[in-house]
């Protein structure tokens, strides 16, 4: 069995051009609500008549985001490829439309609008920053159609027609917090990329500091894929702080890394907590630069599990023995395998049955046991605090002893009552 696979690397058509594909499925693309849209609201032109069902991928695969996502779009092809080979979805072979984000939230609601109306995609899968994900969310709810986003973000959401697969915040942020709160950290400074998850990930952080006694000695921002630190890096080296929680997105963390390493600063000196470093990352920044610091996710290519050993195998048996998986890679790689549950649980590619059938369904992901909370259409993941080692992979050095629930507007956060007003 075979995936078919169409890439369409990158797609610079004029506006007018755009205009015209879109509105023969009467959509405009002005607004990203309306680039989604359809001349019948909610009527979807999935064809699920012949022995293939199509779904879409939607990932960066140019642009600043590039280094993390065409990974993604890696382990979502492996996933797919998988499933063919065990007899599809519903006995039907799936047919993979990919599209090219291009690290622009704009394209993404464009090629997202266009998967959902044109390519009549069942379910699409990807995104990676949460502007990306905001550009394409009133996009699936205009048109009635399912998203499943594999990456860790801000939290203070929750969509009928987003699956997370990645963490919320009580899955990544909050046990990170509770990791350097228990090595005895006092104080912190802030470092991030300058768009919606950095920013909102930081409110949360002051909150909990506040709460917790913890200092804030500093919070800057450097534009998406920007290489210019040398600011920021000293700054963090006069605040003295015991850590930095670092929230930079895509290949500006080589630029900060190299440039924090420069002026002296080391695990050893000012420790590094990371949430958008994972394995694929480690040879762009440098092993170098950023050997011994901390990061937080749910997975590593590590862990000691059977699933894991064959989701590691399988990646590197058909992209190479030198390439790395990653908590991302996973958490989509466990997107395509949560849809086909559900999917199959519901008996059907209808959206409304597939909304009503997910609560409860599991899988045996690489990371652990998931199961999707039919609430707010997240699912537990087991949080986990990572080491960069000598060879470039990320050992365990804390894990939550058991899976997390959701809990993406920490409702069960005293602390965090004010920020969601």
């Amino acid at each position: 069995m075979r995936v078919s696979v169409t890439k369409r690397a990158f797609y610079s058509l004029a506006a007018a051009a755009m205009a015209t594909v879109l509105a023969g499925c009467g959509s405009q693309i002005a607004d990203p609500a309306s680039a989604g849209s359809t001349a019948s609201s909610g009527t979807s032109c999935v064809d699920t008549s012949g022995s293939s069902i199509k779904v879409g991928f939607i990932n960066s695969l140019s642009g600043t985001m590039a280094i993390s996502e065409s990974t993604v779009f890696d382990s979502l092809s492996l996933a797919a490829e998988e499933i063919n080979a065990s007899g599809g979805v519903l006995g039907k072979q799936l047919e993979v439309i990919s599209e090219d984000g291009a690290s622009e939230p704009t394209k993404f609601a464009e090629r997202a609008g266009k998967l959902i109306q044109q390519d009549c995609a069942a379910a699409v899968f990807g995104g990676w920053t949460s502007s990306s994900r905001k550009a394409m969310l009133p996009v699936f709810e205009a048109n009635d159609a399912l998203l499943f986003y594999p990456v860790q973000y801000e939290g203070l959401e929750s969509s009928k027609n987003i699956f997370y697969t990645g963490a919320t915040t009580n899955q990544q942020i909050i046990p990170a917090l509770d990791y350097l709160a228990e090595q005895g950290t006092k104080s912190l400074f802030l470092v991030g990329s300058d768009y919606v998850f950095p920013r909102t990930a930081n409110k949360i952080i002051q909150a909990y500091a506040a709460a917790k006694g913890i200092e804030v000695l500093g919070e800057e921002y450097a534009p998406l894929g920007s290489t210019e630190f040398s600011t920021i890096v000293n700054k963090v080296r006069d605040s003295k702080a015991d850590a930095v929680f670092n929230t930079l997105n895509g290949d500006s963390n080589v630029a900060f890394f190299r440039q924090y390493r420069s002026v002296g600063l080391t695990a050893d000196t000012i420790p590094v907590v990371s949430v958008s470093i994972a394995e694929e990352e480690v040879p762009g920044v440098g092993l170098d630069n950023v050997e011994g610091q901390l990061t937080a996710w749910d997975y590593y290519q590590t862990l000691d599990t059977p699933a894991n050993k064959k989701f590691v195998a399988a990646f590197k048996s058909k992209f190479g023995t030198e390439r790395v998986t990653s908590d991302p890679m996973e958490a989509a790689y466990t997107s395509l395998y949560l849809w086909k549950a559900i999917v199959e649980k519901a008996g059907s590619f209808e959206v409304d049955k597939v909304q009503a059938a997910a609560d409860g369904v599991t899988f045996e992901a690489p990371e652990g046991l998931v199961t999707v909370n039919g609430e707010n259409n997240h699912i537990t993941k087991t949080p986990r605090i990572g080491k960069i080692n000598a060879e470039g992979l990320i050992d365990t050095v804390w894990s939550s002893p058991a899976a997390v629930e959701p809990d993406p507007f920490l409702a069960t956060y005293d602390w965090a009552k004010d920020l969601t007003k």
